[in-house]
């Protein structure tokens, strides 16, 4: 095996390359019928955030549009997990060499910067019935943010089994939250009814306001930070060098690189110095299988060097 060349595992089971052993083990994809969950999730959810929107105006209650508001930050992330979902299975093509699968960082940012203006537009009509208030109808807010409850508990139980994949776990904890917040506003139309204290759902549509600024804010950081290709968080740089220098024959690990390849997916690239040992295919399928079960990479290419020349040629 010549010094410096790019190694893989064997192809299996007509897959290619990390491929192949991506799926040999056992990363668990979305059952085909997500597909109708996502279409169910997002048509259900959006009748209501319009239906919600209204109601909110209607019956003057900044509670239920914030709600809205909120309830549509979650249509947004139901799409963007669906994207994300049919993005992966693209192939790669032309000048694409990954295929699509960054589009769902642009995806996340786009998501966050929408968020933004729609807590500016809550905020700027819930100070404004602050100035001029307006005793909001209680039994309207109990009765519409009830029906939110029940749409966003039924599209969170059609996630419920796809826990393994962590977009499809992303779409159910959206859709959990989002039901307590809803929660949250049949309490806040009890409490006006019982106490006809108005400031009640101001006050409800501003904690709405800070749950979806601190969720965009995350959104915002992280897409940020995925676009400029950074390690994912969760990810521990030095350990997955010490666990590449802790295989048999290695004498040292440079140029290690790991990035974001979407949403979900992350690739690695690294030098491994083997001298008078030239790593033979099981020895690389156990590398890039330990890398996915330990650290959730998908997309390992390994270069191997004899140890002559340190900087593979490129110094």
């Amino acid at each position: 095996m010549p010094a410096h060349a790019h190694h893989h595992p064997p192809k299996s089971s007509g897959e290619s390359d990390c491929h192949g052993l991506h799926d040999a083990h056992g990363h668990h994809h979305a059952p085909t019928d997500f597909g109708n969950a996502f279409l169910i999730g997002i048509g259900l959810n959006t009748v209501f955030v319009v239906v919600e929107g209204v109601a909110g105006l209607i019956y003057g209650s900044m509670a239920l549009v914030a709600d809205a508001g909120h309830n549509l930050s979650d249509v947004l992330a139901l799409v963007l997990a669906w994207v994300a979902s049919i993005a992966a299975r693209r192939p790669p093509s032309g000048r694409f060499t990954y295929g699509f699968k960054s589009s769902t960082i642009l995806a996340a940012l786009a998501n966050a910067l929408l968020l933004a203006v729609a807590i500016g537009a809550i905020l700027f009509e819930t100070v404004n019935r602050l100035a001029t208030p307006q005793e909001p109808q209680g039994t309207a807010m109990v009765v519409v943010a009830g029906i939110g409850i029940a749409i966003n508990a039924l599209t969170a139980m059609l996630f419920l089994k796809g826990q393994d994949d962590i977009n499809i776990r992303g779409a159910y904890l959206h859709m959990a939250a989002d039901a307590l917040v809803s929660l949250g506003v049949v309490i806040a139309g009890l409490a006006i009814i019982f106490t006809g204290l108005w400031w009640i759902d101001p006050l409800v549509s501003l904690v709405i306001v800070a749950v979806i600024a601190w969720g965009t804010w995350g959104l915002a950081r992280d897409s940020l930070t995925m676009g400029l290709l950074a390690a994912p968080a969760r990810i521990d740089l030095v350990e997955v060098k010490q666990h590449l220098a802790s295989f048999d024959g290695v004498s040292a690990v440079h140029d290690l690189h790991v990035w974001p390849m979407s949403t979900t997916e992350v690739a690695l690239t690294a030098h491994l110095v083997m001298p008078g040992r030239p790593a033979s295919d099981s020895v690389l399928r156990d590398i890039a299988t330990s890398l996915e079960r330990r650290f959730g990479v998908g997309h390992a290419t390994i270069q191997v060097e004899s140890g002559e020349n340190p900087c593979g040629g490129c110094c």
